[in-house]
């Protein structure tokens, strides 16, 4: 049991016969009355996000992940499918269970922590910067090279991430999977 003292951004428990991870967490001590955690967590199984409000020191308990590395390999159907590193075993996942913010991201051939519960695969985390290729953008003006202006630009991958006017069709981009945002050109 884990109480509102070790929570921690990334955190893994089982609350209202779900297993839960939190997102974010915040400590609180009014002037009156006694201290609480504000969470937002988010739903291993649905995505599903969820705020809620512990006392401090309520007890939850804690699930242990174990996390392999494990490479993309093919899409096959509606499965995703996946390799681990060390046994060659392979996993496949469903788009539902991965959640959107790992689907765009998914590159054949690319490493990825996937988090394990009794043998069963849980969460997939990508990697917190990708290079990828631009697939489809806007040709840029001529002279709009130093304006703070972007565009939107379809990566290999199929997300859409804004990126400034003088980025072309062809170019890598180095982004930042967590927040989709465009950091610098890559060379």
């Amino acid at each position: 049991m884990a109480s509102t003292a070790d929570f921690r951004n990334g955190m893994v428990f089982k609350f209202k016969n779900d297993l839960y991870q939190i997102v974010e967490f915040q400590h609180v001590k009014p002037g009156k009355g006694g201290a609480f955690v504000r969470t937002k967590l988010k739903s291993v199984v649905t995505g599903r996000i969820l705020d809620n409000t512990f006392r401090s020191g309520e007890k939850v308990e804690e699930v242990r992940l174990e996390a392999r590395t494990m490479q993309y390999l093919y899409l096959e159907g509606d499965s995703y499918v996946f390799m681990d590193n060390e046994t060659y075993d392979q996993v496949n996942m469903t788009a539902e269970s991965l959640g959107d913010d790992v689907v765009k991201y998914l590159k054949e051939g690319i490493d990825y922590k996937v988090l394990f519960n009794d043998g069963k695969p849980l969460l997939v985390e990508t990697p917190n910067f990708m290079e990828l290729e631009i697939k489809h953008t806007e040709p840029g003006d001529k002279g709009d090279r130093v304006s703070a202006a972007t565009k939107p630009a379809t990566l290999e991958t199929g997300a859409i991430v804004q990126v400034p006017l003088f980025v072309n069709t062809g170019e890598v981009v180095k982004v930042d999977t967590r927040t989709s945002e465009y950091l610098e050109r890559v060379k």
